[in-house]
């Protein structure tokens, strides 16, 4: 693998993930999509990618380590929520969390260059691409074309070299497939943030250097109050439970686990508290103890 330094690392561990030998990160979707960009935030420009169809495939091919290194997949999104699907996906793998980035989501107009505004007569992209930016579509008589895919579609408009179509796309589409943003940021909502989880096969992972947040899921006895008794003893730990997200739990009648981001000081701190609610829950998984990402402009 050929993985570069960068500044806006999250993590210590990229280093073992450049010792590795097998492929690259896999990324849900095509060259150029916002999982690419967040995967270079992380490991560097240089980072290979290996494009998946689906989530199920990015976890199957990122526990394989004979075709991956590891992965990055997106889990919630601020406006959309979380991706359940993928909380399942990731409660049956190998796969430890070691990393985490925030991407703000910036949608652009790219064309073939030379193509002007007044050329394009229809524009193609993911559904949920194009009604992030209706408004800004909308003052437009454009047809509109919808694809499974944002980079995808920058990709076949640059291959066929249509000077009458645009795409919604990441600025790095078009910075892959040479075309021109001839309009930036044309999302409605500006406050658009993808969470995405740095994903590596639970016997090579390492401990990390600074880490703060962790990721668990537990169940309870579903006795009265005792969901309030679970966070009444974090919170007397001295943890912030920055996000409580309840799922089925398969063959039940309706009955719930938990998945819980906290964030802590001190690994003893954290230890503390996970043995405090022990005999409060039928089980406790950790899916990584990792550092608090930030903010990144995608």
């Amino acid at each position: 693998m050929n993985l570069s330094e960068n500044k806006n690392n999250t993590s210590p561990l990229n280093a073992s993930f450049r010792q590795q030998k097998g492929g690259g990160i896999c990324i849900q979707g095509y060259e150029g999509s916002f999982h690419q960009v967040a995967a270079r935030y992380f490991f560097g420009k240089q980072v290979e990618v290996i494009p998946c169809a689906t989530f199920r495939d990015l976890v199957r091919i990122a526990s394989d380590k004979k075709q991956s290194a590891g992965g990055i997949m997106a889990i919630e999104n601020s406006i959309a929520g979380s991706i359940l699907p993928n909380y399942n996906l990731l409660q049956k793998s190998n796969l430890k969390v070691i990393g985490e980035v925030y991407l703000s989501i910036s949608q652009n107009l790219l064309v073939n260059p030379g193509v002007k505004l007044s050329d394009i007569k229809e524009v193609h992209s993911h559904p949920m691409a194009i009604l992030q930016c209706l408004d800004f579509l909308e003052k437009n008589e454009w047809k509109l074309v919808e694809t499974e895919d944002t980079a995808l579609s920058a990709k076949h408009i640059h291959q066929k070299h249509n000077k009458h179509a645009a795409a919604i796309a990441s600025k790095l589409a078009a910075e892959l497939y040479g075309m021109d943003v001839i309009a930036p940021d044309i999302q409605t909502m500006k406050n658009n943030v993808t969470r995405f989880l740095v994903l590596q096969r639970e016997k090579e992972t390492e401990e990390v250097t600074g880490a703060n947040k962790v990721s668990i899921y537990f169940q309870t006895n579903h006795s009265k109050g005792i969901l309030a008794k679970v966070l009444t003893n974090i919170a007397a730990g001295g943890i912030n439970v920055s996000k409580l997200q309840s799922m089925p739990i398969p063959g039940s009648n309706f009955k719930y686990g938990f998945y819980a981001d906290m964030e802590f000081d001190t690994r003893k701190q954290l230890d503390r508290v996970l043995t405090s609610i022990q005999s409060l829950t039928n089980s406790v998984k950790i899916f990584g103890i990792y550092k608090k990402g930030k903010v990144v402009k995608g």
